[in-house]
């Protein structure tokens, strides 16, 4: 399946033109009170010099090396939300309060959202490399928009005769290891990871799935069978409950950075609905 670039700009002009309406709905006197826009704020940083300031953007911060955590003045990602990248003179957050990010979209390999954040406003060199011009050191920070997640699971259960359950392979693999054997879970696709979960968790509006649990990662997946999943915009993510038939394998070093303890080679693949 292959990517789209399309929906990422579509993304970053609804960023920006949600983020005075989401500041509106907010309120400028809000539980940080008044507060400026990111780009007030890079437009002429020797004003805020030195001052502690309230001001609203789009947070984001991606794990790794290096790692990223700013406020911009939007956000752009590919259409299965991942790849997410700051629009504009972005600033240095330090301190961003982790408890917040709870409260953001988050499609697995960043969290991003808009928020108000206080802090004191420096100019100079912040970030790896020194790459980023200003920083505010955070003191208080909430979010504006609040995004809710639903999720969606298989119960531990006994499967019919001849199903070996999800649950039952993470609690005794080695009894399985080498075996061919039917299972049943949740398929997730998302051009990076390729898994058999207990459940997948997505926002409200059914965007950003993520997988949930510890997850079994899968090789041989029938590309057929995911156009009776739920897929997303332009094939960017692929989910659904389905049973699968395949040799089991287990002792760690399987998928992706080899995280994996466990891998299906799939043979076959039967949607549920």
């Amino acid at each position: 399946m292959i990517r789209s670039p399309r929906r990422s700009l579509l993304i970053a002009l609804l960023l920006l033109t949600a983020l005075p309406l989401l500041a509106t709905c907010g309120g400028q006197g809000g539980a940080l009170g008044s507060s400026l826009y990111v780009q007030n704020v890079t437009a002429d940083p020797a004003a805020y010099a030195g001052k502690e300031i309230t001001v609203d953007g789009a947070y984001l911060w991606r794990p790794g090396n290096p790692t990223l955590s700013v406020l911009a003045l939007g956000v752009h990602t590919l259409d299965n939300g991942l790849d997410a990248q700051p629009l504009g003179d972005a600033i240095w957050l330090e301190g961003f309060p982790a408890e917040l990010t709870a409260s953001l979209h988050n499609p697995g390999d960043a969290v991003y959202g808009f928020v108000r954040v206080r802090g004191q406003f420096v100019s100079g060199t912040f970030g790896p490399g020194g790459t980023y011009p200003y920083q505010i050191t955070v003191s208080a920070a909430e979010p504006i928009e609040q995004v809710r997640r639903v999720e969606n699971a298989i119960k531990d259960a006994p499967l019919a005769a001849g199903k070996v359950s999800f649950f039952e392979l993470q609690r005794n693999p080695e009894k399985y290891k080498g075996q061919t054997i039917t299972s049943q879970g949740y398929y997730f696709w998302n051009s990076m990871i390729y898994v058999l979960a207990e459940g997948v968790s997505t926002e409200e509006d059914g965007s950003s799935p993520q997988p949930m649990g510890s997850p079994i990662w899968m090789e041989g997946f029938p590309p057929d069978k995911s156009a009776e999943l739920h897929v997303g915009p332009n094939n960017s993510y692929v989910w659904g409950l389905v049973d699968v038939t395949g040799t089991f394998q287990t002792g760690g070093g399987f998928g992706k950075d080899g995280v994996y303890k466990s891998i299906f080679n799939v043979t076959s693949a039967t949607p549920i609905k």
